[in-house]
């Protein structure tokens, strides 16, 4: 993947701010406009780009974007690399190494590459079964995308590769390099929306035009924790978007499973879900529910529909810094029209994936609801990110949860 880059007597040098120099060397893969002291001439967009310190050391080597605040995107910080062919076949070989032995055949779907947290700044590779979802983030991505479908095409063999792109990079890439959203790189044209499995359940993603890749798989070990805790009890599935949490629950024994969701197109992709796993006894006895309406309302105004178990995963309520303290506010409001569609016995569990409000900062907010409510909890555990979405950089923690237990439960 070298083709997009100059020649090494012409690449593009940056020199930076003290202060970035030390967050290079910390790991941070980031680099923002305000912190670029100086350039060698105009830089392309996804050249390779050298940072030097302030004594002429190499600091770094990374992915350059004139057209973004974030410059550049680091993907080797220490000492010099000669970054060719071989050197980008290795780093894709060991991402997908790392996650060899994780899943089984009755695990189909996962992440290879987690963008940055892999050493893939700005671009994430999902596998929904025998097709897999290239996600990009940033335009400097867009020169290599030949090279990058060759090389997963050459390592993982896929039938199907589909190419999404952020919103903001959409223009560019269809006027520049002739690439659209939901746009086919490798196989004929897709039968539907590909079925995969995750733990032995039947789900379909939406590869095409869905949220994201097409399916929340940073979710899993969530659902999986649910299932443990769902048996015997009556469950309302918050933002159940496409029913996730509720198959795992079915399956292990809820009495009835409620679909919340404010999104007619998410309540039809929990019944074809549902119906996808009929041929399990649990799914086919358990009653399935669907109701549109918006959560924060529903879950103020209900007044009389109790539950066992209660799950809020909400989409991310921060999308920006700004909107950090109305997200904390929000959390609060949310768990506790939560606890009060909750039986005396019974168990909450709330998520959040907004990376504007951290972890403490959440659980706070989910606490503090608990206490105002002047019901006891016993708190049972927190979680985070899965292994398949590694978080090594502040700004890459995103994931967290948070499961209660009513104190009246024995």
């Amino acid at each position: 993947m070298t083709t997009a880059s100059p020649s090494p007597t012409t690449r593009l040098h940056l020199r930076v701010t003290p202060t970035a120099e030390s967050i290079i060397r910390s790991g941070h893969p980031w680099l923002f406009a305000g912190s670029l002291r100086s350039l060698n001439r105009d830089g392309r967009l996804g050249e390779l780009a050298v940072v030097y310190d302030r004594h002429d050391h190499f600091l770094a080597i990374g992915l350059f974007d004139p057209l973004s605040p974030l410059r550049l995107r680091v993907l080797h910080a220490g000492k010099p690399v000669n970054i060719d062919d071989a050197w980008w076949r290795h780093r894709f070989q060991s991402a997908v190494d790392r996650r060899r032995g994780w899943f089984d055949d009755q695990t189909t779907g996962f992440r290879w590459l987690h963008g940055e947290s892999d050493g893939w700044p700005g671009l994430v590779l999902d596998r929904f079964g025998p097709v897999l979802v290239l996600k990009l983030y940033t335009a400097a991505w867009l020169p290599r995308l030949g090279e990058l479908t060759a090389l997963i095409r050459e390592v993982l063999k896929p039938e199907h590769l589909v190419l999404r792109l952020a919103r903001n990079i959409q223009e560019i890439a269809q006027k520049e390099f002739h690439a659209e959203d939901g746009q086919l790189l490798i196989g004929e044209k897709l039968g539907g929306r590909p079925v995969f499995l995750e733990s032995g359940l039947r789900f379909e993603a939406d590869v095409l035009q869905g949220q994201k890749t097409g399916f929340f798989l940073d979710q899993r070990e969530n659902r999986r924790r649910v299932a443990n805790l769902a048996g015997g009890r009556d469950v309302l599935n918050a933002f159940s978007f496409s029913g996730g949490f509720s198959l795992y629950a079915a399956r292990a024994g809820a009495t009835s499973v409620t679909d919340l969701d404010i999104s007619p197109h998410a309540l039809e992709a929990c019944k074809r879900n549902f119906a996808l796993n009929q041929g399990d006894p649990a799914v086919a006895r358990c009653p399935h529910d669907t109701v549109q309406a918006d959560a924060f309302e529903w879950l103020e105004q209900n007044k009389t529909r109790q539950f066992g178990l209660v799950i809020l995963d909400p989409p991310s309520l921060a999308k920006r810094e700004a909107d950090r303290g109305a997200a904390i506010r929000a959390y609060g409001k949310l768990t506790a029209g939560g606890l009060r569609a909750l039986r005396a016995d019974g168990i909450l569990v709330a998520a959040s994936c907004s990376g504007h409000v951290t972890a403490d900062e959440f659980f706070a907010a989910v606490r503090q609801a608990v206490r105002d409510s002047g019901r006891r909890f016993t708190e049972l555990e927190t979680t985070g990110h899965p292994p398949d979405h590694p978080a090594t950089f502040p700004e890459s923690y995103y994931l967290k949860c948070i499961y209660l237990k009513a104190a009246g439960d024995q």
